[in-house]
């Protein structure tokens, strides 16, 4: 991410940008790329409905997340996440930096948090946080769903510069963390397809996920038995281009336990190093 994941995805699949290898050390620290990856071209792809979860799924709160990134065999970073409860809401708290040699190369030092109506699993807005490189930006996106809009306003931190953009969203949309949560709400039988729509305050990006099957896992954390489910973007500038798959453990919560996002350019690894009680 550069600045903001679609900018940063754009820069590491153009020719000309300014490096592929700075680009895509950036994207390694981010567990949340596939998400916002895809920007609808046609305005008449079709708009899927997000299911509510069902009344008895409980977020996977109370414990801190941390993924270990690796990129080309190399340790790129470390991405955290957890949940937090806030009235009627929830927020999605993540980080994402990167580490040894890849941190000499390209410095990333991201927050982020999204809120969410957790009845509805409907994203309510994102705050992002962006220290990549020389790029530092604050950028807030809410949706309004009275309006069918999101609403980003964006400033630049070195420069004071500021922008505000707006764009046309279905009645309910997921963003770039609680999509993860959204899936793992999901029963996740094998052969099972899932169609939902994704927003980061740009267009809205239609996203498939189908789950594969089962398989046994070993991360840091420890060794798991997991449903395999691939994600992939059916409209836009990445489909055809790319995909991700997410190891679900077999719990009751469906915890992320291992992430590997594969695009033209490379594949990255995320896997659990660690969950600590908060």
């Amino acid at each position: 991410m550069i600045a903001n994941f679609v900018d940063l995805l754009r820069e590491s699949l153009r020719p000309s940008s300014r490096g592929y290898r700075e680009s895509a050390i950036a994207v390694a620290v981010l567990f949340s790329c596939m998400f916002v990856t895809a920007q609808v071209k046609d305005s008449a792809a079709p708009v899927s409905r997000i299911i509510p979860p069902p009344a008895s799924y409980q977020f996977l709160e109370g414990s801190n997340f941390t993924y270990m990134v690796e990129w080309h065999f190399f340790t790129a970073g470390t991405a955290t996440i957890h949940v937090e409860g806030a009235g009627a809401e929830k927020h999605v708290v993540a980080t994402a930096n990167s580490a040894g040699v890849v941190n000499m190369l390209y410095t990333v030092r991201d927050q982020f948090q999204s809120s969410v109506d957790p009845k509805t699993f409907c994203s309510l807005g994102i705050s992002k946080h962006a220290e990549e490189g020389s790029h530092k930006r604050q950028t807030e996106i809410r949706f309004d769903y009275a309006r069918r809009k999101s609403v980003l306003e964006e400033k630049n931190l070195k420069t004071n510069a500021t922008k505000k953009e707006e764009n046309d969203i279905p009645g309910c949309v997921t963003d770039v963390l609680t999509g993860f949560y959204y899936l793992a709400s999901l029963p996740l039988a094998r052969g099972d397809t899932y169609s939902f729509s994704a927003n980061d305050g740009n267009k809205t990006a239609e996203v498939k996920a189908e789950v594969e099957g089962k398989e046994q896992v070993k991360t840091p954390s420890g060794t798991y038995p997991t449903i395999r489910v691939r994600v992939e973007a059916t409209s836009g500038t990445l489909k055809g281009k790319g995909g991700l798959w997410i190891w679900y453990a077999e719990d009751e919560r469906h915890t992320p336990v291992q992430m590997r996002a594969k695009m033209t350019w490379g594949t990255l690894m995320f896997r659990l190093q660690k969950i600590e009680k908060r």
